[in-house]
């Protein structure tokens, strides 16, 4: 039985030595237990800053999908639980900008009534779009799509696509400029 002892101690320590290059932090299921645990509090949070329970539940469960996709930037396990409180909070704000923008273009006040000719030559406009970002590539689509019609910084389209900053720019610069040649093309 001694020697059986340190035979099970000696693939320990082998796995040991492995286990400080990934932090507790950063474990699935010590992220899981922290989002378990402190859920309704993290809802609270949200509902703080928020006025309704559906886009509270919303941020939540989207900060816990991004400090997920984020974990191994948490090094101490402590810090689990401020990782998705700060995560609630911006989502928190990003909808709210996202809300008041809304406000703000509500407010104003109608212009006169446009004639079905104007309205019949805006959808015209529209389907002429769609049909031109359906001819884009693929990542010059997601770029625009994401920057512009999702409301993403670069950074975050970036982040989402798993691509450099750089790659956005270029992206969205070459995407811009096919799109106008391919509207230019469908208006003629």
């Amino acid at each position: 039985m001694a020697s059986a002892e340190p035979e099970a101690a000696a693939p320990e320590t082998a796995v040991g030595a492995a286990a400080p290059e990934v932090a507790v932090g950063t474990t699935v299921d010590h992220l899981t237990e922290t989002y378990q645990a402190h859920y309704r509090s993290l809802l609270g949070l949200a509902a703080l800053l928020l006025d309704d329970t559906a886009s509270c539940e919303d941020v939540v469960q989207e900060a816990f999908i991004r400090v997920h996709s984020a974990r191994s930037r948490v090094r101490e396990p402590e810090k689990t639980l401020a990782y998705l409180r700060q995560t609630v909070v911006n989502l928190s704000r990003s909808a709210l900008r996202r809300r008041i923008i809304g406000l703000k273009l509500l407010s104003k006040p109608m212009p006169d009534m446009a004639s079905a000719e104007e309205g019949a030559y805006e959808q015209l406009e529209r389907d002429d779009l769609i049909r031109s970002m359906r001819g884009l590539q693929r990542r010059q689509r997601e770029v625009l799509v994401l920057r512009y019609f999702a409301d993403m910084t670069e950074a975050q389209v970036a982040e989402t696509l798993g691509i450099s900053l750089g790659s956005v720019k270029a992206y969205g610069s070459r995407g811009i400029a096919a799109l106008r040649v391919a509207m230019e093309a469908a208006q003629s």
